[in-house]
């Protein structure tokens, strides 16, 4: 019986001099230059904050400490904000504002309600919350710093300063949960 080879698709093979280098063929609607790379990246942050504004709720539910709860909620308010900036920037640009899935976030999502399933209501709880909220903060303190960077480049000045605003409170929520874990939440969960 012979075994069946995969077969993947050709690509194209540039020697020169010591160098070979492998091109890969781009997938439909690949992004071409900056422009659409940040546009597509908008799209995927778009995602993840309206995913993200659906995630909290269920996270402030989930939390015991009374300053953990405030915190979510003050961080629920601002991704609405976000989602409305990420909708001026669209405009800015003469899109329609459009969601695309972010599989990172979905991930951090899970992976956030996984820590909700398998640990007691309590401070190990909130020490988890806080850990996944975190994990989320970094990501999008990434994007964002990264979607600046971009519209910086391609002399977006409207977009550029709507994602440093939010890059700014994406870092402050960060301090403030960095903060709480590290003088009343992880201390108790030590405890529990």
């Amino acid at each position: 019986m012979e075994a069946k080879t995969k077969t993947s698709k050709p690509t194209d093979v540039k020697t020169t001099g010591a160098k070979t280098t492998t091109k890969t063929p781009a997938k439909k609607n690949a992004a071409k230059d900056l422009m659409d790379l940040f546009e597509d990246s908008l799209k995927d942050i778009y995602w993840a904050e309206k995913a993200l504004s659906k995630a909290l709720p269920k996270m402030q539910k989930n939390a015991t400490d009374v300053k953990l709860q405030s915190a979510i909620e003050n961080h629920i308010v601002e991704t609405e904000e976000h989602i409305v900036r990420l909708e001026q920037c669209f405009e800015a640009l003469g899109k329609k504002a459009q969601a695309k899935k972010c599989d990172a976030m979905q991930g951090l999502l899970d992976e956030g309600k996984s820590i909700m399933e398998e640990t007691e209501p309590g401070a190990v709880r909130d020490s988890g919350i806080v850990a996944a909220a975190q994990k989320v903060e970094h990501y999008e303190i990434a994007t964002y710093g990264t979607l600046a960077a971009f519209a910086k480049v391609l002399q977006q000045e409207e977009c550029m300063n709507l994602l440093l605003t939010t890059l700014n409170e994406e870092k402050n929520c960060n301090e403030l949960l960095t903060k709480l874990a590290d003088t009343n939440i992880n201390s108790q969960a030590v405890e529990a």
